[in-house]
């Protein structure tokens, strides 16, 4: 059963609202799964994700990001380009002294996606498996967008404005959309940081695709209208195919774990899992 576990506390006073899904008593886990949710949502539109996990018999942790959910700070803003990176290796920290000695798996959606990629890339704490769903990797921004982004980030990094997002896209399935629109806990601001953060990193990971090292399995919608599926193409084609192994969805949306048929997707999460960390 899901509950909410105690907020993590960060450097600067502010606290992350932290998600637990244990297993059953009397189970061992297979490894530690930490989920990383996307922009304007929170990890607990994630708690049919974890239940599938624990009954494959993964122990689940996940935190709100800063200024999401149930976190403090201002709703999409951030005070420091990085800080997502950096509050995932305390979550990252927390989850190893809660289940040590087991592996970590890191599981990243769109923005999350990004953050666990970056986090990956620049080897911020030891990794044992990295799950990219949808990862925001190109955000489809021109050179004017990202130079304005560039700009606000110095001159006005509080500034914060609607993310552009449209929901209609996030799923096939009207009920999702609806329960979306509807969560007093998902919000549609970003803040310039924030949109820094999204318009420079995709680029950086781009870059560190050729020397992955961490086992990986990228799942992503060919018909994705909220991120570029191309940053997914180009990061697969330049990363070792022994290293990554990657599955597009030709006619899915973005939230393919939410989509009305999301069937084959979790069908792929559990084969790759299988192969890395065997049951009992």
């Amino acid at each position: 059963m899901p509950r909410a576990d105690v907020p993590l506390r960060t450097p600067d006073g502010e606290t992350l609202a932290i998600h637990e899904w244990p297993l059953a008593p009397g189970r061992t886990a297979r490894a530690v799964v930490v989920l990383v949710h996307g922009i304007g949502e929170h990890a607990g539109r994630y708690a049919h994700v974890a239940a599938r996990l624990n009954d494959w018999g993964f122990a689940v942790r996940a935190a709100d990001h800063h200024g999401h959910g149930a976190s403090t700070g201002p709703r999409g803003g951030l005070p420091s380009v990085m800080r997502l990176v950096e509050d995932l290796a305390l979550v990252v920290d927390d989850a190893r002294r809660l289940h040590a000695g087991l592996p970590m798996v890191l599981l990243g959606h769109s923005l999350g996606g990004l953050v666990a990629a970056s986090f990956v890339a620049r080897a911020v704490r030891p990794v044992d498996a990295l799950v990219l769903s949808s990862p925001g990797l190109d955000p489809g921004l021109s050179v004017f967008q990202k130079g304005l982004i560039a700009l606000l980030s110095r001159v006005a990094p509080t500034v914060r404005v609607g993310n552009g997002l449209d929901v209609r896209y996030l799923s096939h399935d009207a009920e999702v959309v609806r329960a979306y629109g509807e969560d007093p806990l998902c919000h549609d601001r970003i803040g310039a940081r924030l949109a820094r953060f999204l318009a420079d990193e995709g680029a950086a990971v781009q870059a560190a695709a050729s020397s992955w090292v961490v086992p990986t399995l990228l799942i992503y919608a060919g018909d994705d209208r909220l991120v570029k599926p191309e940053g997914s193409r180009r990061f697969a084609d330049a990363a070792p195919t022994a290293v990554v192994s990657a599955t597009c969805f030709p006619a899915l949306y973005h939230e393919i774990f939410n989509e009305s048929d999301a069937k084959p997707v979790f069908h792929t999460l559990a084969r790759w899992l299988d192969a890395r960390f065997p049951g009992a």
